[in-house]
């Protein structure tokens, strides 16, 4: 047995490649064709699972070979980076001895003309929230999930103060500094131009990376429209009068990334808001067709924004003032998040207490 695995285990090292065959997953995985030994295989190469050992994790950010700052705004830092493997342990090490050797023949004087870096391929893209929240604790602990139904009536009465609640927390500055130009100035790849916003800016919105795309994979792209406005917090501030901005800006959004990537086309592009948002102030995620969907596209999450277009269209009621205020909307949400303790698991209580009565 031990034969046959070390066997196996020699085939990989000799694969020569001739062609990429595919990549999906947002590039995670990967088909490969080649030959071993003259003989046509095929390779299929897939990201592995991180280990759950928190002696591994608590020494891998320590252990990075390379990494390399994409932006920063306020408390958010993402990166790119590569994990160390043998090799770059050993350069790390032989670096560190060639950094001591040149300090001792200069008498301890450093000079900033370092060896040429090869090439940067990233294994890992990381997010960084420093100082963290609360909220971002339990945005991102491990949590057992609801699937709850907003009516008109708990949106008017427990979640649009929960929102304001929110906003007066000052939730909303890292947003307030990209769209003043304060942060990520480099970043946006669009703005509406000036003197074309309409008087208090209503009709300007900005277009920029999502904080998780690692920017280079196209099938993975995942980009960010943030309205200028900061009267329209979610989609529930959508009305009929807004239909001209939403599908002007609609057609803008994709006509400037279609200008910025000219390998995507205008129908490998989808336009989606969530609800509940992460934070209240509407934008407009953009991603491409082939990015597989997870939980932030996921059914009682992502609405397309052409179905918010289409539901406008068809409402009854006031021409100007009918809006997705006045529609029932269900959604799924963590248990651990303030929409569940503050807001639906007391609803269920009283319910449930109303209901044994």
């Amino acid at each position: 047995m031990a034969d046959l695995n070390a066997g196996a285990e020699a085939l990989v090292p000799r694969f020569e490649l001739e062609r990429v065959l595919n990549q999906d997953q947002g590039g995670r995985r990967t088909a490969l064709y080649g030959h071993i030994d003259n003989q046509p295989a095929l390779l299929t190469l897939e990201r592995a699972p991180f280990p759950s050992s928190e002696a591994y994790l608590g020494r891998l950010p320590k252990s990075l070979a390379r990494l390399q700052n994409l932006g920063i705004n306020d408390v958010y830092t993402w990166y790119m980076a590569r994990t160390a493997g043998e090799d770059d342990l050993e350069r790390q090490q032989a670096a560190t001895q060639d950094a001591a050797t040149k300090r001792d023949r200069d008498g301890g004087q450093e000079e900033d003309d370092g060896p040429a870096q090869e090439p940067f391929f990233a294994d890992l893209k990381i997010n960084l929230f420093y100082p963290c929240t609360k909220s971002h604790i339990k945005k991102y602990s491990k949590q057992s999930v609801r699937f709850v139904t907003e009516t008109p009536e708990i949106y008017r009465e427990h979640i649009r103060p929960l929102m304001q609640s929110k906003r007066d927390e000052g939730s909303l500055n890292w947003v307030f500094n990209i769209i003043e130009g304060r942060t990520e100035v480099e970043d946006v790849i669009y703005r509406t131009p000036l003197g074309t916003a309409g008087p208090a800016g209503e009709e300007g919105f900005l277009l920029l990376p999502d904080l998780n795309w690692n920017r280079s994979t196209l099938e993975a792209l995942h980009l960010l429209a943030l309205v200028e406005r900061r009267d329209i917090w979610s989609l529930r501030d959508l009305k009929k009068k807004h239909l001209p901005w939403l599908q002007h800006m609609k057609t803008e959004i994709v006509a400037a990334t279609v200008e910025t990537y000219p390998s995507i086309e205008a129908d490998q592009l989808k336009l989606y808001v969530h609800y509940q948002p992460t934070y209240y102030h509407l934008h407009i995620h953009v991603v491409h067709v082939a990015f597989e969907a997870g939980a932030t596209q996921a059914t009682g999450k992502a609405i397309g924004l052409e179905s918010i277009i289409e539901t406008l269209k068809v409402m009854a009621g006031d021409e100007e003032e009918a809006g997705m205020e006045a529609v029932s909307m269900s959604y799924t949400l963590g248990e651990a998040s303030e929409l569940w303790t503050r807001v639906f698991e007391p609803l269920k209580r009283n319910a449930s207490a109303t209901a044994s009565q």
